[in-house]
């Protein structure tokens, strides 16, 4: 299961990474577009080489990028988004691209903060920062040089468009610092929300356990019982039997007026012992009230049945309450059959005259009606 959830969310991470990788292509595409505008209006310096060469050069790194997201190679790396590497690979190719253009430039220095902007939400502040200082060093290298060939047309506009552009990557790298705080906390709001959810949780389970459960044996309580038994009765597949038994603890009055109520709710705490150490796993022994209590056995016959609760009989005829000193322990059972199609009401009451049938047999010992009404 753990598995499945794991292709399933590195699916959905996937898709969401290929539409913000669409986002960056189609990016690519409007610079081209601009790029061979510019050249058919004569606003390119470079050669006609110059402008193919990076057309081929930005859709090869493209094609690489989509490469590595199609064979999910990009989930090998921490950021499995390739950001940082996807934002230096274009202010490279935009500041190559800047280089063969005059007055010009400044219509496409706007491109530095767009291809920025696929950083703001990805990359952590110092990252960011560090693209953008290659964005403005990248530029402004380029007007230095052409400064220093005595190329520069207009130093003054070349100064300008320099301190510009620092002034947008600055404010543009303290926004994004300011979104990664705050994305930050919004995930460790989360991270609490989840604990407290899981706290919660967890006090569910407790509250749900304590109004199933017994307080003093432990076992499930009556309404607990009746709500499993409804639904096993419920589920009951055809051919199959459950089996369902009324116990009573013999002589638990004067047990309680000899020795003491504590006394007898000791008796109580070993006869639960030894019913968890008879039964398999998914049998039921629940307190039905006082001294009495229910058994219930899936997927049972008659003679697995009966010699389960002799083996419980016997059992807890032979077991000593620790710290009590009471002697001849002893229950009286009564025992019934459900097929499909059985009333639950109808075998709690055959069992309860099998009981009373053992009872006014002597006691200590395991009475049975088998006969039912079911379909």
């Amino acid at each position: 299961m753990s598995t499945n959830n794991s292709s399933v969310s590195q699916r959905t991470l996937q898709s969401l990474l290929l539409k913000r990788f669409g986002m960056a292509v189609g990016t690519y595409g409007l610079i081209t577009v601009l790029l061979w505008v510019a050249v058919y209006n004569d606003l390119y310096r470079g050669a006609l080489i110059g402008a193919t060469t990076f057309s081929g050069l930005a859709a090869v790194s493209q094609l690489i990028f989509l490469a590595l997201f199609l064979r999910g190679d990009n989930l090998r790396f921490r950021d499995p988004s390739l950001t940082e590497a996807q934002v230096m690979v274009g202010v490279i190719l935009l500041t190559c691209l800047i280089a063969q253009f005059d007055t010009a430039r400044g219509t496409l220095m706007m491109f530095y903060v767009l291809i920025l902007m696929f950083g703001v939400f990805q990359l952590q502040p110092r990252v960011f920062v560090r693209c953008a200082a290659l964005a403005f060093f990248g530029f402004a290298l380029v007007n230095l040089w052409e400064g220093y060939q005595m190329r520069l047309s207009d130093p003054g506009l070349a100064l300008m468009q320099c301190c510009a552009l620092f002034i947008a990557l600055v404010w543009q790298s303290l926004f994004a610092s300011y979104v990664q705080a705050l994305r930050q906390r919004m995930r460790q709001r989360r991270y609490a929300l989840q604990a407290h959810q899981d706290t919660l949780r967890g006090m569910m389970r407790q509250l749900e356990d304590l109004v199933a459960t017994d307080e003093l044996t432990g076992l499930y309580n009556r309404r607990h019982f009746l709500r499993l038994a409804l639904r096993e009765l419920d589920n009951l597949a055809p051919g199959r039997q459950h089996g369902l038994a009324l116990i009573d603890l013999d002589y638990f009055k004067r047990i309680n007026d000899v020795h003491g109520h504590a006394a007898g709710d000791r008796v109580l705490q070993t006869f639960a012992a030894v019913g968890r150490a008879c039964l398999r796993d998914g049998d039921v022994l629940a307190r039905y009230g006082g001294e009495e209590f229910v058994l219930f056995l899936p997927n049972t016959d008659a003679d697995q049945f009966t010699s389960c609760c002799e083996r419980l009989r016997e059992a807890f005829a032979s077991a000593e309450p620790v710290g009590v000193q009471v002697a001849n322990l002893s229950l009286s059972a009564g025992m019934t059959l459900l097929n499909p199609g059985d009333d639950l009401d109808e075998a709690l009451q055959r069992a309860d005259q099998a009981l009373y049938r053992a009872k006014r047999g002597g006691r200590n010992r395991c009475d049975a009606a088998w006969e039912s009404t079911g379909a």
